[in-house]
């Protein structure tokens, strides 16, 4: 499981300002951050049977890494470090970024959505943060089983209340940066129905501008879940700048 973290990776780089699907996927300056250390954490509860709440292996794993090069935001930050960790009511996409394990783990679309609320509630306990998850959980739920892109585009109008109605044309030329699910979610998904492949999706995704490596995280979540093959140069060169542990949660869950 692979996905949002090389959509977290190829989308690193690049300022708000960019807007054109012709660019090197990985250089020098292509690095991990944020989103795939917390969607390990997210693995790691996933695997291990979901028994303890995630704000334990939340809190385990990015103590680990306490420093990543994007930097946890002042809310997430602050709760890293507190005994008896609370929800801050964040309404922010940092629940949907964590969350394609759920996708992939569950038989059903009730229990994703379910397990894809208790993994956002520790941290992103607003509607929007949970809803964002769930959106994207279910995205990847359906895409692996084989649903598609119409489906999975009229079902996350109506069960999530999305605009995924407009088309990346129209959508880059006013788009900025955005911290909050409702402006990242929809349009990372928008990506993948507009994509021919996982690295077309990738490259529109980053051609969105704005907050780039999240909306790229995301798209690489979904699209991996339903192109299934990714480039082995691409898998090499990610597998080659992960940690070893990290790589060892993603290469387990189930696919």
């Amino acid at each position: 499981m692979l996905g949002a973290a090389i959509g977290n990776m190829v989308g690193s780089r690049f300022a708000p300002e960019h807007k054109s699907t012709e660019f090197t996927l990985f250089t020098r300056d292509s690095a991990y951050g944020t989103p795939t250390i917390c969607t390990a954490a997210v693995g790691d509860w996933v695997l291990n049977g979901c028994s303890q709440s995630p704000a334990v292996y939340l809190q385990k794993w990015c103590r680990r890494y306490p420093h990543p090069h994007d930097a946890y935001s002042l809310n997430f930050g602050n709760w890293l470090w507190q005994r008896t960790p609370e929800p801050y009511g964040s309404r922010g996409a940092g629940a949907a970024l964590r969350v394609s394990a759920v996708g992939w783990a569950f038989n059903s679309l009730s229990e994703t959505l379910n397990m894809a609320c208790d993994s956002a509630a520790v941290t992103h306990d607003h509607t929007e943060g949970i809803k964002g998850a769930q959106a994207v959980a279910a995205a990847i739920f359906w895409a692996r089983t084989g649903e598609s892109k119409a489906f999975i585009r009229d079902n996350t109008a109506r069960l999530f209340g999305y605009d995924v109605g407009r088309s990346l044309s129209r959508i880059r030329l006013n788009y900025h940066f955005h911290h909050s699910s409702p402006h990242i979610v929809p349009v990372a998904l928008t990506a993948f129905f507009e994509s021919e492949t996982f690295e077309h999706a990738l490259r529109l995704a980053v051609s969105l501008g704005g907050n780039v490596s999240a909306v790229a995280t995301l798209t690489g979540a979904v699209a991996e879940a339903y192109y299934r093959g990714i480039a082995p140069t691409i898998r090499q060169k990610t597998l080659r700048t992960l940690p070893d542990d990290i790589t060892e949660v993603l290469l387990n869950i189930p696919m």
